[in-house]
């Protein structure tokens, strides 16, 4: 089976996927609302502040493990679309299992770490964080759909 890697224009576009991105999670930020979406708003601010490029990073450093936890609903698309006209809408009509499938690249780095306070911390917020996520996987699809490459 042909792995989701080997279908988008990596390394050629990586700069341009990673820019994508950013101003995915931006977007994403930017629309959370109440209390909750204001202490998020507040820590991303932070972070922005604290070191400019730390969100590009950190999107870079978990890229690849964000394409190969997809894999797996790859191949499902590869193998049978059930009508879904694109990768994208294979994607956002799994968004629950799109959503685990990049979580559990978190949840990996999270069982390596040796910090074990953001641990307990990461651990604490991972429900809220697979919510988050479910609600972006309508932008990041659109974003695979912009750059799959199908045979």
């Amino acid at each position: 089976m042909i792995a989701l890697r080997d279908r988008l224009p990596l390394p050629e576009k990586r700069a341009a996927i990673i820019a994508d991105c950013t101003r995915l999670l931006d977007d994403e930020v930017r629309r959370k609302k109440g209390v909750s979406g204001l202490a998020i708003r507040a820590g991303y601010k932070v972070l922005k502040a604290f070191k400019s490029n730390a969100i590009p990073d950190a999107i870079d450093g978990l890229l690849d493990d964000f394409i190969d936890s997809l894999d797996p609903l790859h191949e499902s698309y590869l193998e049978d679309a059930r009508g879904a006209s694109s990768l994208g809408g294979f994607l956002e009509a799994r968004r629950g299992e799109t959503a685990e499938a990049l979580v559990g690249v978190t949840d990996r780095r999270a069982e390596k770490s040796r910090h074990t306070t953001l641990v307990k911390g990461y651990r604490k917020l991972r429900p809220i964080a697979l919510d988050h996520v479910s609600q972006a996987v309508p932008g990041l699809a659109a974003l695979f759909d912009r750059y799959y490459q199908p045979a």
